[in-house]
């Protein structure tokens, strides 16, 4: 394939060995680089009522807060992994780390919500340069069994700092003000600039081609645009923008594809793209990252709005999540070699499964803890299992000069995964929230007395209902009571869905992922045929 190159001297001499000198330090130091991304990822969501507060936000704003980084991250680091494939990891983890630290001051100290919704994205993108080089390096430095037990610690511990966010925040919360949540990625990424640039070594099998910018450009444009059409999806009188988003994201889509197809260096190659063991891989992990991140953010409002529970509270409930995942990583790492990464991602779904199922029959108004963090830890198992062999696959089945590729998909598995899979959520929840408390206006014996307008105001949200029940303390009771009876309805919608998804991906991986011993022989077929295309390139090089 002439998209790669030839890799140096220095950089193959490295990683013909199972994983470089000094591997621990090399390994914190890229797991605190995609650290920043996963922190920064979490630590919004428990804060916004506090930002809508101090700023009188709106819903539409707060929802561009919570998801600014998400969609800044998402549209660029296609882009970005492939700069960095070219250019060098090192250097795009460095930058990323080191531009993460005025946006995040940016965010802590926003004079507006404008300002905090432009510096959340912005740090997206700083977070789109460090996230998907580490997992390359990873993928490039480590081989064998240990590459597999070094993405399983990766993506363990990213994902249990994304599970920790909240407790984090809701502590946070209650010694500073909203400002603090943005402050905590900054010694982080000060740490992860000086041990990656102390540690991590300069270059390691990068392509010499160059970068397809236009492809790049893209690409931004049309993940950008469907990340937003999905979450103004469910804004009341957004129809219009919703559409034109929607256009934007199709022709982007297609011209996407054609220009892939065309480049002489694509940015995403669709060749390597169509292979079992990648995309089955990036979809069900778009799945599962997704229903973790679509389970806390439901989850979270359930607590707080029908369990009431403290922002801290809320935040503690979820560490079974994150506990699962960092146990069951190595486990995982150990049933890929053994099993397969087939029947060890349907492993991750069955206990996903169990999450949501969980959540749809035991969660509801005076549920105990057991209920709560039986839930959780479902999730977390489900996770723990499904994350390595997802991101093994993925790496697995790419040539050395791709692994941008490859990490910058598995990256975008939790950043769509989770813009789609909360949207599709909320839109659920909002809607079955509204239809739910319209039942019992109508069914009450003062339907009459309620004006159009009250109605409206009740049923946009809970936090709208629980306003009002300040305004009419003589009917507190009432409000409260049915809003967290149409509350429960809503994220049984939500959780019902997730359940569909959650068989929809199982059904995607046990036809279409390959058996243990054939996934074997595509990878050495694969690696077999990436050899011998860096050769010829080689050779064209040398012939030139």
């Amino acid at each position: 394939m002439s998209e790669h190159g030839t890799p140096s001297a220095a950089a193959t001499s490295t990683t013909k060995a199972d994983s470089p000198p000094r591997a621990i330090l090399v390994l914190i130091a890229l797991v605190l680089g995609a650290a920043i991304a996963n922190l920064n990822l979490a630590v919004a969501n428990v804060a916004l009522p506090t930002i809508g507060a101090a700023f009188d936000a709106s819903q539409t704003q707060l929802n561009l807060t919570a998801v600014g980084y998400s969609l800044g991250l998402a549209a660029s680091v296609l882009y970005l992994g492939a700069l960095g494939d070219r250019y060098g990891r090192k250097l795009m983890l460095l930058l990323g780390s080191l531009a993460s630290i005025p946006f995040s001051l940016l965010a802590a100290f926003a004079p507006t919500i404008e300002v905090l919704v432009v510096a959340r994205m912005l740090g997206g993108i700083a977070g789109g340069m460090c996230f998907p080089t580490t997992l390359a390096l990873i993928a490039a430095l480590w081989g064998g069994a240990k590459r597999t037990r070094a993405i399983a610690l990766w993506s363990a511990i990213g994902a249990a700092i994304a599970a920790l966010g909240p407790l984090l925040s809701g502590w946070l919360l209650g010694q500073f003000d909203w400002g603090s949540v943005f402050l905590v990625t900054v010694p982080l990424a000060v740490v992860a600039f000086i041990m990656a640039l102390i540690f991590v070594p300069a270059h390691v099998n990068e392509s010499t081609e160059k970068v397809d910018n236009l492809g790049g450009i893209i690409s931004i444009v049309f993940v950008g645009s469907l990340i937003l059409a999905i979450n103004f999806a469910a804004v009341p009188d957004s129809t219009t923008l919703v559409l034109v988003l929607s256009a934007i994201t199709l022709v982007g889509v297609i011209a996407f594809v054609l220009r892939q197809r065309r480049a002489p260096n694509p940015l995403y190659d669709l060749h390597v793209a169509a292979r079992p063991p990648f995309w089955v891989a990036a979809v069900a992990g778009i799945i599962v990252f997704g229903s973790l991140m679509g389970a806390m953010f439901v989850g979270q409002q359930f607590l707080q709005n029908v369990l009431g529970y403290t922002t801290i509270e809320a935040g503690a409930a979820i560490l079974p999540t994150a506990i699962l995942m960092v146990l069951i990583a190595p486990i995982s790492a150990r049933l890929v070699d053994r099993i397969g990464s087939r029947m060890t991602l349907l492993s991750g779904y069955v206990f996903v499964f169990l999450g949501f199922l969980t959540m749809l029959v035991l969660w509801r108004e005076g549920s105990g803890y057991f209920e709560v963090g039986l839930a959780y830890a479902f999730v977390g198992a489900g996770v723990g299992f499904a994350q390595t062999p997802a991101a093994h696959s993925l790496t697995g089945s790419v040539p050395p000069t791709r692994v941008g590729m490859a990490s910058a998909t598995a990256d975008l598995q939790r950043d769509l995964g989770g813009a789609l899979m909360q949207s599709i959520f909320g839109a659920l929840l909002t809607a079955g929230y509204a239809a739910a408390f319209s039942k019992q206006i109508a069914a009450s014996s003062e339907a009459s007395s309620i004006s159009t307008a009250t109605e409206a105001q009740l049923t946009k949200s809970f936090d709208s209902a629980a306003a009002m029940a300040k305004q009419y303390p003589q009917y507190a009771d009432q409000i409260t009571a049915a809003a967290k009876e149409s509350f429960l309805a809503g994220d049984h919608w939500a959780y019902t869905a997730g359940l569909v998804a959650v068989v929809i991906g199982a059904i995607l991986v046990f036809f279409f992922f390959p058996r243990k011993q054939r996934e074997v022989e595509l990878v050495a077929q694969y690696h077999a045929e990436d050899a011998a295309a860096m050769a010829a390139s080689g050779k064209e090089t040398e012939g030139r």
